[in-house]
């Protein structure tokens, strides 16, 4: 369970991103947060990471109030999330491979460990073919394929995704909901904030609407409005 109690975040002493927030998604749930540019979706989806700290309010995630984690064990929490950027965040010097495997590494896996994880995770997501190219080398929709697959190759229980179809064409940005839906019906737990329509309305998953920092609707099976 991730629970949001009565969050508000201020960037500075006049700019409130979120404006007493409160929220709870249920594990294995999927669920769009749509609204305006600046109404709060990403800044909801980096204090899941802890890159923000709220202003007030507390963030649960199972039992641990993930505002009051030590510094040390913030990369612990962060291993359980999978994010999935708008421009990807590929390191450029590495391939797709390395790009994959480092997930792994810093686990501490073992080089056959990593190679048969990150083989399998790049042929889930169709892009084995191109695991030794690098990310200036790949389309839009291959470059966000990696990004998917570096997400999810630790089994996080939480996969974020921050405008992942923002770049892509219609048939490209299906590919990466295709993929998205297959990883929730693992059990994991993905939020998605997008301001792409058609997904939306197609998929009629539950939708929350932030408008001004605020929550204004939250719709089970809803629609982008």
């Amino acid at each position: 369970m991730i629970s949001f109690e009565n969050i508000t975040k201020k960037f500075g002493s006049s700019i409130v991103a979120l404006d007493d927030v409160s929220l709870e998604i249920a594990p294995g749930e999927f669920v769009f947060l749509v609204g305006p540019s600046g109404a709060g979706k990403s800044t909801l989806l980096r204090l899941l990471t802890r890159e923000y700290l709220p202003t007030s309010g507390k963030i649960l995630v199972g039992k641990v109030d993930i505002t009051k984690l030590k510094s040390d064990d913030i990369p612990a929490h962060r291993r359980k999330i999978g994010f999935i950027f708008q421009d990807f965040k590929l390191l450029e010097e590495r391939t797709v491979f390395e790009n994959v495997a480092l997930a792994l590494q810093v686990r501490g896996k073992s080089d056959p460990e990593i190679l048969k994880e990150v083989e399998h995770t790049l042929k889930l997501v169709e892009i084995w073919d191109r695991r030794n190219l690098f990310p200036r080398q790949l389309s839009g929709g291959e470059a966000q394929r990696v990004a998917i697959a570096r997400a999810i190759i630790g089994k996080p229980d939480i996969v974020l995704a921050d405008e992942p179809t923002g770049d892509l064409d219609p048939t490209t940005a299906w590919g990466v909901i295709q993929l998205l839906n297959e990883v929730n019906s693992w059990g994991t737990t993905v939020l998605m904030a997008t301001h792409n329509q058609e997904i939306v309305n197609t998929l009629k998953r539950r939708v929350v609407i932030l408008k001004k920092g605020k929550i204004t609707k939250d719709s089970r099976e809803g629609t982008y409005e």
